[in-house]
């Protein structure tokens, strides 16, 4: 999943933001970079065979690398259509099992194992239940993985939001969520600790940080596509979303050439259970 913490909704709407489009949202969600498997793999000895949670598998894209890699996935997801998507998705991994739940409600039958992962999604479980119940369900010197995407812009290159800004602000005046990207540069300076989420104090180790630079290219269509999926826009009402987002589309046409880059920063944060 692909979104601030800072603007999210109560965690109780995630199942309705992100299961009302499930084909959209994996469509047009980035992926991960392959540096950032053979780092996890790196460094947490995860291989072939391995036990792997993953809170939040969403339609399945970090499941199906995971999968690939011949772990053993067990992939927790609260929303139906979501769930749905991923199984379909990942029906020709026999070692992959899609189990429809928030984590915080999830029964592990007694389960554990050796890596969990999240990708972009920790920050929507409750903290004061999570950060326990990942050391409770790993087993001794398990891994605790985050994975995550940052937007950032590059200085003096040409970013969507500098030539929509106007637009936003006539259609939806005076939200809070609005603003800039920060700059690449500065975003990789954030390298300790878990990110924006609460930490889990002495439940696990020193994180190790890995930051990989990506992009994606949309036409003006697609990134209307783009931004139909993410949870900030969801939440505006419809009459409002669809104008901006045709709006948008439209100066992406004008100004932009019809072709408009999603500048990230994927992260990997990574910390070994404690005994």
């Amino acid at each position: 999943m692909t979104d601030d913490p800072q603007t999210r909704p109560n965690r109780l709407d995630l199942g309705r933001v992100f299961n009302e489009v499930p084909e959209l949202y994996d469509r047009v969600r980035p992926g991960y970079p392959d540096e950032l498997f053979a780092d996890l793999g790196a460094i947490t000895g995860m291989e072939r065979r391995s036990s792997v949670l993953e809170v939040g598998c969403g339609t399945g894209q970090a499941t199906r690398t995971l999968a690939t890699l011949g772990c053993s996935v067990t992939a927790v997801e609260p929303g139906a259509g979501m769930a749905a998507l991923a199984r379909q998705r990942l029906a020709s991994f026999p070692d992959v099992d899609i189990e429809r739940s928030t984590f915080e409600e999830w029964d592990d039958r007694g389960r554990r194992f050796d890596v969990l992962v999240a990708a972009q999604s920790w920050h929507w479980v409750d903290p004061s239940i999570g950060w326990q119940r990942a050391h409770d369900v790993l087993s001794p010197g398990g891994w605790m993985a985050l994975l995550g995407h940052v937007v950032v812009r590059r200085p003096g290159e040409p970013e969507v939001y500098a030539e929509t800004a106007d637009l936003h602000e006539r259609f939806c005046p005076g939200n809070p969520d609005w603003g800039h990207p920060p700059l690449e540069e500065e975003v990789r300076t954030t390298d300790e600790g878990w990110g924006l989420v609460d930490g889990p104090g002495a439940l696990f180790g020193p994180t190790i940080v890995r930051w990989y630079p990506t992009v994606q290219w949309f036409d003006g269509d697609g990134f209307a596509d783009h931004l139909r999926s993410l949870s900030l826009f969801r939440r505006l009402d419809r009459d409002v979303r669809e104008p901006l987002f045709d709006a948008i589309a439209e100066r992406i046409r004008s100004r932009m050439g019809n072709r408009a880059s999603r500048r990230y920063l994927s992260v990997l944060r990574v910390g070994q259970r404690a005994e």
